[in-house]
């Protein structure tokens, strides 16, 4: 007869993973300043978020690492240069002992797109690390830790609505409405780098106009505005980066041209250094049945249709 001796099966206790999500990112409005000596750009930029995003996962604990999942993963090239890694190692230098975990990325946003969907997503890994480390979201270690990352990346920290302006460290909340919005892109990758080189500023340079823009800095409208008055309001700004955009990537100047023919379409614009475009419109109706015309005309496309807030 064989006796055994009753034992308790091993328990290992693992922390839930933590999420968030990294929202588009869309310049209403982009004019720019000039460019310092250093050779960065300032601008001035009334930014919105989109109810389209990457959804980011980490497990605490875990060694730091990246994989890729979704539509578009393919598209984000090689990990090890993943913004996601670079802020949590920029992070992690400034943080002793900081908690690291292992990070799935699930990518849904087109990339060299002009809406920060790299951005977004270190800003998304800086908030779960935030979260994973208890640590507060306005600490100055993780403010400076989004500086050192990128330039969008303050602004995706928060992803709320505000005027951005110097290189992108200097926010300014502002009350933006639900607006309906169609977003396109052509699935034509563009460089941020080339397109400001296409604006040709020397170090130092003032941008034609420049010192007029400044001195009548738009007057944003205050909170409870409706959607047609923000619009009539957003009609006078433009994006300073469009027509260099257009000039590297004649096709951004197509998905304009088939958001401004959309019914119901209040204007159309390029988000950031582009290909991304949008339109908005007064109703989401519209804006849907506007979306599923492009998507029929152009199937090669990526198109969404939501809002901006």
């Amino acid at each position: 007869m064989i006796s055994r001796e009753n034992t308790q099966a091993d328990v290992i206790f693992t922390e839930p993973p933590l999420i968030e999500t990294g929202r588009a990112k869309v310049n209403l409005t982009l004019r720019v300043v000039g460019r310092r000596t250093d050779g960065y750009h300032e601008i001035e930029s009334l930014v919105a978020f989109a109810d389209c995003a990457d959804r980011l996962t980490m497990v605490p604990g875990a060694p730091l690492h990246l994989n890729t999942v979704g539509p578009l993963a393919q598209s984000c090239g090689d990990t090890a240069d993943n913004l996601v890694l670079k802020a949590a190692r920029v992070l992690g230098e400034r943080v002793p002992n900081l908690q690291f975990g292992e990070f799935t990325l699930e990518k849904v946003l087109p990339v060299a797109a002009g809406i920060g969907g790299g951005s977004a997503d270190a800003a998304a890994a800086l908030r779960v690390l935030a979260r994973a480390n208890g640590l507060p979201i306005d600490d100055a270690r993780i403010i400076e830790a989004a500086e050192m990352t990128g330039a969008d990346v303050p602004v995706c920290l928060a992803s709320r609505a505000c005027v951005m302006t110097g290189i992108g460290e200097t926010l300014m909340p502002v009350a933006v409405p639900n607006l309906p919005c169609v977003m396109v892109n052509p699935r034509v990758a563009v460089s941020t780098k080339d397109v400001f080189q296409e604006l040709g500023l020397r170090n130092g340079e003032l941008l034609v106009g420049a010192a007029d823009v400044m001195i009548e800095a738009a007057e944003w409208p205050e909170g409870g505005t409706s959607i047609r008055d923000w619009l009539e309001t957003l009609a006078i700004g433009r994006n300073d980066l469009e027509a260099p955009a257009v000039r590297i990537q004649p096709v951004v100047s197509e998905v304009l041209s088939s958001l401004r023919k959309a019914y119901g379409a209040a204007l159309a614009r390029m988000s950031g250094s582009g290909a991304t475009c949008f339109a908005l419109f007064e109703n989401s109706a519209d804006a849907l049945r506007a979306s599923q015309k492009i998507q029929l005309d152009h199937p090669e496309w990526w198109v969404h249709a939501g809002t901006l807030s």
